[in-house]
């Protein structure tokens, strides 16, 4: 066994062991895939265990992977404390998490706990990836959570991403709507049935573009385009004075007189990934990208609901989930 491992050795590691892939874990450390299994097999004959099971189809942790890898954290996470310790304070990482309540606000949350009163995380909150995307290559935002499938192919080539969360869900009701009794709503009970999704907001695209998938073939229709809703209380205002019912996930703001119901036959899956500048560094979003790796880890969230669920097939991809959660399926 050797006295020194490199702790580049650990984090070649440690990616492939969250990705189970290794050209994403290639991507997620910013190196050439080459580099990365070379620096894994190095790690494998200095230790003289064969830490991965590879094959055409995939990858997975051995024993001596799984015993390595609690080791390979703690041992990583006392050297970012230590390099921490020795250089400047870093400035506030702006994070765009949408609301105040909900899976990005959550990790939030988490990270919070983890760094020293001197690192701040400064919540913003505004909705819609494709706007925060260009905040983030323009540097007036620093991390924001969204289907990440669904910007266009250039403007990822520039982000970061970290799957976070395959989110069920839901339909927002009036409280007298005929289906607010309900505990779930079939898709299918949907039909004929008008639904807001954000049409008409340009910072929204990739939300509403993700509910015309899920609306078409299944009779529901799109909610007129209306300009961007700013705020939870102008969403509130608006949604309650046009009647609407409302597209949202499991976890959303109470909306006084409406009623939160998640969908079923099939469960459609949102997909939340966490986004940020390519080449950002810093101790909050090491303490982000942690928590929301164990949030996902003790709450199953990137584990698809026993039953049926959809997912379009670029989503499932971006989110490392089996192919059979293509589109329909």
């Amino acid at each position: 066994m050797p006295y020194d491992i490199d702790p580049r050795l650990l984090r070649a590691f440690t990616a492939v062991a969250d990705e189970l892939h290794f050209t994403r874990a290639a991507a997620r450390l910013y190196v050439a895939q080459q580099a990365l299994s070379r620096d894994v097999r190095r790690l494998e004959r200095e230790l003289g265990a064969e830490l991965f099971v590879r094959s055409t189809r995939r990858v997975a942790l051995t024993a001596e992977g799984e015993r390595l890898l609690p080791y390979a954290r703690r041992v990583l996470a006392a050297h970012d404390e230590l390099a921490a310790a020795f250089r400047a304070a870093p400035g506030p990482l702006v994070v765009d998490v949408a609301a105040p309540v909900g899976t990005a606000y959550r990790v939030l949350a988490e990270a919070r706990r983890r760094l020293p009163d001197s690192c701040e995380l400064v919540a913003r909150f505004h909705s819609g990836l494709t706007g925060a995307a260009a905040e983030l290559a323009a540097g007036r935002l620093d991390v924001s959570f969204g289907r990440f499938a669904g910007l266009p192919e250039g403007v990822r080539a520039g982000l970061g991403h970290q799957p976070v969360r395959l989110e069920p869900m839901a339909v927002l009701l009036p409280e007298g709507h005929p289906l607010a009794g309900a505990a779930a709503v079939p898709l299918d009970r949907l039909a004929g049935e008008t639904l807001y999704a954000a049409a008409g907001n340009p910072r929204t695209a990739e939300w509403t573009e993700l509910a015309a998938r899920l609306f078409a073939g299944r009779g529901i229709a799109m909610a007129e385009p209306f300009p961007e809703l700013a705020g939870a209380e102008e969403f509130v205002r608006v949604v309650r004075k046009r009647g609407w019912s409302v597209l949202a996930s499991v976890e959303f703001i109470e909306v006084p007189g409406m009623v939160l119901r998640p969908l079923v036959d099939p469960v459609p899956l949102s997909p939340v990934g966490m986004v940020w500048r390519r080449g950002l560094r810093h101790p909050g979003l090491d303490a982000l990208r942690a928590a929301a790796r164990e949030l996902g880890e003790r709450e199953g969230w990137r584990t698809p609901p026993d039953g049926a669920w959809w997912l379009p097939g670029e989503d499932a991809a971006a989110m490392g989930v089996a192919a059979r959660a293509a589109e329909g399926a």
